[in-house]
């Protein structure tokens, strides 16, 4: 079988598991090993394509490629965080808890480690341990993507229905990257969801006036014109939808809005 394409995450390839019913983004683990040769780069590209086969859903083989990466590099703490993030998906929580404990003990400070870390606690329901650790890699100075991490938080509030904290880590991780469209898409959902159509609406046309816009941005776009009785700007976003996503879920669910417009 050929190697599969991975998805990325700024400009590296992820998994972003969806055990809740908002996206958690999980950070990447390291592209590069810590120590370079020839035993460690082989366990990372073993990682990156358990990886990349996690993302396409083929467990088995992605288990066979991380466990080839465990077996060339026993105490890399990238390689535990794969395999946690494989029994995760595979709803092994004991050994998924085990591996990322592993991860831990190998690198305590390592910021993608602990974001990852932290999106198994809430998804298991672990709210408050889940949000500390969000924070913690935020706060790491060396951590590439904070945007995430805060933006996990909130999604991870949500879920708990706490909504105002949410709302706070959505507005940090904007503060930090204007242009993550995840945590606008966050935001101006959870706007909606209180009603608040003026000020969601005055995001929407802020940000996709100034950035790329999401398929799930555009189709939040919809229902926002759509709330409020603006037929016509409707309509511009399901056509640019239409054009900038073709095919796409969120295309297909403007069929059911228009069955389903209220």
């Amino acid at each position: 079988m050929s190697n599969p394409t991975t998805k990325t995450l700024h400009g590296s390839p992820c998994l972003a598991p969806g055990a809740l019913a908002l996206l958690l983004l999980a950070a990447c683990v390291s592209s590069n090993p810590r120590h370079p040769n020839k035993v460690r780069d082989a366990a990372a590209y073993n990682v990156q394509l358990g990886i990349a086969y996690m993302n396409q859903g083929e467990l088995a083989i992605a288990k066979e490629k991380l466990d080839r990466a465990l077996a060339e590099s026993p105490e890399s703490a990238d390689v535990h965080s794969a395999r946690a993030m494989l029994f995760q998906r595979m709803g092994d929580a004991p050994k998924a808890d085990a591996e990322f404990r592993t991860a831990l003990r190998l690198a305590p400070h390592d910021p993608e480690v602990v974001n990852n870390y932290a999106v198994y606690l809430c998804q298991n329901g672990r709210i408050n341990d889940g949000v500390r650790h969000f924070e913690e890699a935020a706060h790491n100075a060396l951590y590439r993507t904070p945007e995430a991490a805060y933006t996990n938080a909130g999604v991870c509030l949500r879920a708990a229905r706490r909504d105002e904290e949410a709302r706070a880590d959505f507005g940090r991780a904007l503060q930090i990257r204007p242009s993550f469209a995840e945590a606008a898409f966050q935001l101006t959902d959870l706007e909606f969801q209180h009603g608040e159509l003026a000020p969601a609406r005055a995001a929407i046309e802020a940000f996709v006036g100034r950035y790329n816009a999401t398929a799930d941005l555009l189709l939040l776009a919809v229902r926002v014109a759509r709330a409020q009785g603006d037929r016509a700007g409707a309509q511009r976003y399901a056509r640019r939808l239409q054009l900038d996503f073709p095919g796409s879920d969120q295309a297909r669910a403007l069929a059911e809005l228009d069955r389903n417009p209220g």
